[in-house]
C-alpha cells in the first residue's frame, strides 16, 4: 500500500499551489512596485530556491 503524500499532512498555507502563488507574487510584486531588475533578481533567487526546495526536494526526502 502507497503511503499518502505529504501534502496531505500539511495546511492550506502550505500546499504546493499556495507556495507556488506566494512566491510568484513576490517576485512579480517586487518588479511591479520597483522596477528595479537588480531588486527583482535579488528577491527572485532565493524565493525561488525557497520555491525549490519545498516544492521539489523536501517531497522527495520525505517520501524517502
Amino acid at each position: 500500500m502507497p503511503s499518502p503524500s505529504i501534502w496531505t499532512y500539511k495546511p492550506w498555507w502550505c500546499q504546493p499551489w499556495s507556495i507556488l502563488l506566494t512566491g510568484l507574487g513576490l517576485i512579480a510584486g517586487s518588479w511591479l512596485l520597483f522596477h528595479l531588475w537588480w531588486l527583482t533578481l535579488l528577491v527572485g533567487l532565493p524565493v525561488t530556491a525557497w520555491m525549490v526546495y519545498f516544492l521539489v526536494i523536501y517531497p522527495r526526502v520525505s517520501d524517502g
